[in-house]
């Protein structure tokens, strides 16, 4: 392997050395899309292998009962493969990506070009109730990280050469190259100039070419449209978009809790796998629609055979009415939350990629369906299936045109762009009333980690409050007197002294300017304090303080120094310039790297 990769690496870096920067960049466009395209092929690969070896017809009369054991095995073998070759660490979703940006100068260990094929492949393969866009996304941004890496390229470059790999990965993922490179536009990096925007569309064109060569319809979510738009039922596509945003604050805030339940055990992993596993288990016995990614099921509901939905189900006996299949279907989406959350709560690796379009499916479904059940109208129910997908997808990344621009390109056609724009765009914004965050950013933006749509905070949050506090301040009590404050004024080149008390806790300051017409009146010296001197802090800062809550401090008081309490015990002052010195100097280093 190494004897092939050398000649490989001696020729790019040849490139490298010859060609003008820009070139470079649309060549390395191209070797990463190949790069993370063959691997969501291979993933897509391994997985379907997977799933035709565990699903094979034996002739057994009760072997559908495999498969409900077979994710427990699936997560199994992952926890193993994570624990045994990783050392526990494997760095899952998109929000691994984004502290990446902010944080690390774009740079994701090596390990991650690799570890999320084998580990997804198991978990999905063997029936994990998960996505495998997540793990393709941060596989090939570990490719184009590691690339730009590799040839010392800027954190710019490398950081635009980890959205190749990502929109290549989706772009292959689903043989959509414009929802590739949308995709990584809207989660991962915002501010793309025209000369980043060609290197993003080479690298999907390339992935979604990988795809479109070696994969079949079979592999790959496509559908085809059988019913045109009709603005007609514009009104009902309104109802849903709302109905769609709805969802996703319910999965938003559902989705978290239930895995972190499965996560508390985090020095017994192999307890989780088997709670995880077991759970899961249950669910598919129940709703056996949950069994895998689900994307053939969305098929079903789009092509009217709904009967496969419900076969080896427990409830299957009871489904005898068209009622009873509707409240079967919309029990299977809201179930869906759960079992994701058992399969990567538990140690399985996968996203919320393929479960978002699961759901979406199956709430457009369950909405035209119930609406036609009611006789209020006759509805285009596999349009309604297509379009819901895009609605829940929009709302769970908060990426509307990805939602919008991927239904469009697995359909075939831009027929249903209207309704598809409506139902996006009103999803997200009632999503995004409800939760400011995404479900990627949300833990760490909570901890004032991660803010890769803003160039600035992401600086600042590296920054730490401790780091920059200032002690060299002369401290002065409440009971000195005036003669006393300016003999102390005299000593001091500062023009802000803190007020303690006996204890150091902070009780005021005193500012130069507070004092200025009266420090030269030697008849008040004795007569005046500095208890009846000193004024308030403008705000006060915490050691823990994010660095951006500080600035909005410094912002809101005018004020150029800020004092650091812990406890109530005075610690020191920050200034507004200490910042910008360290702010500047951060973002040299940054954009050198």
């Amino acid at each position: 392997m190494n004897k092939i990769l050398h000649p490989v690496e001696r020729t790019i870096e040849w490139f490298h050395n010859k060609l003008a920067k820009k070139q470079f960049l649309i060549l390395s466009s191209i070797f990463v899309g190949l790069s993370a395209g063959f691997a969501a092929v291979l993933l897509k690969w391994l997985v379907h292998l997977f799933h035709l070896a565990v699903t094979h017809d034996f002739g057994f009369k009760y072997q559908y009962l495999f498969s409900l054991v077979t994710p427990l095995i699936g997560i199994l073998l992952t926890v193993f493969f994570v624990t045994k070759f990783l050392k526990g660490k494997l760095g899952r979703g998109n929000s691994n990506i984004l502290f990446s940006i902010a944080k690390k100068s774009s740079n994701l260990p090596k390990d991650q070009m690799y570890s999320h094929i084998v580990s997804s492949a198991l978990t999905v393969g063997f029936g994990g109730s998960a996505g495998l866009e997540s793990p393709i996304v941060t596989t090939g941004a570990a490719i184009g990280s590691n690339f730009g890496k590799t040839y010392q390229l800027t954190y710019k470059d490398r950081t635009l050469l980890l959205a190749c790999g990502a929109a290549a990965g989706i772009a292959a993922a689903f043989s959509a190259p414009v929802a590739g490179l949308l995709f990584a536009m809207e989660v991962l990096i915002v501010d793309v100039s025209i000369s980043a925007f060609i290197p993003l569309m080479i690298a999907a064109a390339t992935g979604a070419l990988c795809s479109k060569i070696i994969l079949g319809d079979d592999i790959l979510l496509s559908f085809k449209l059988q019913q045109a738009f009709d603005y007609r039922n514009i009104p009902w596509y309104i109802l849903l978009g709302a109905l769609s945003g709805l969802f996703c604050v319910f999965y938003a805030r559902v989705f978290p809790k239930v895995e972190s339940f499965f996560r508390k055990k985090k020095k017994y992993p192999w307890r989780s796998a088997i709670i995880g596993g077991i759970v899961l288990g249950i669910l598919i016995w129940l709703f056996p629609t949950l069994f895998g990614e689900g994307y053939d099921s969305i098929k079903n509901l789009a092509d009217g055979q709904y009967g496969l939905l419900v076969r080896h189900s427990f409830f299957e006996s009871f489904i005898t009415s068209p009622l009873a299949l509707l409240i079967f279907i919309a029990a299977i989406m809201l179930v869906k939350v759960f079992a994701v959350a058992a399969t990567i709560g538990g140690g399985g690796n996968g996203g919320n990629f393929a479960p978002s379009l699961f759901a979406g499916g199956y709430l457009g479904f369950v909405f035209a369906k119930g609406i036609e059940l009611t006789g209020i109208s006759s509805m285009p129910i596999a349009n309604f299936t297509i379009v819901g997908m895009a609605g829940v997808l929009a709302g769970i990344f908060y990426a509307p045109l990805t939602g919008i621009f991927l239904i469009a390109e697995i359909t075939g056609g831009y027929e249903l762009m209207i309704p598809l724009m409506i139902v996006s765009a009103l999803s997200f914004s009632i999503v995004k009333y409800f939760e400011p965050y995404s479900m990627d950013t949300k833990k760490m933006a909570k901890k004032g980690h991660i803010f890769t749509q803003d160039r600035d905070r992401n600086i600042l949050s590296t920054l730490k409050v401790r780091k920059i506090i200032e002690t060299g301040f002369q401290t002065i009590l409440p009971t000195m007197s005036l003669g006393e404050l300016v003999e102390t004024v005299s000593k001091s080149q500062r023009n802000i002294f803190p007020v303690i008390d006996e204890e150091g806790k902070l009780v005021g300051i005193i500012t130069l300017d507070r004092i200025r017409e009266i420090m030269f009146r030697h008849d008040q010296y004795n007569k005046v304090t500095v208890a009846q001197l000193m004024i308030p802090p403008a705000a006060i800062i915490q050691p823990e303080d994010d660095m951006y809550a500080v600035m909005k401090k410094f912002d809101e008081t005018g004020a150029w120094n800020l004092p650091v309490v812990e406890n109530e015990m005075y610690v020191g002052f920050v200034s507004k310039s200490s910042i910008f010195t360290k702010y500047r100097s951060q973002l040299i280093r940054s954009t050198a790297e």
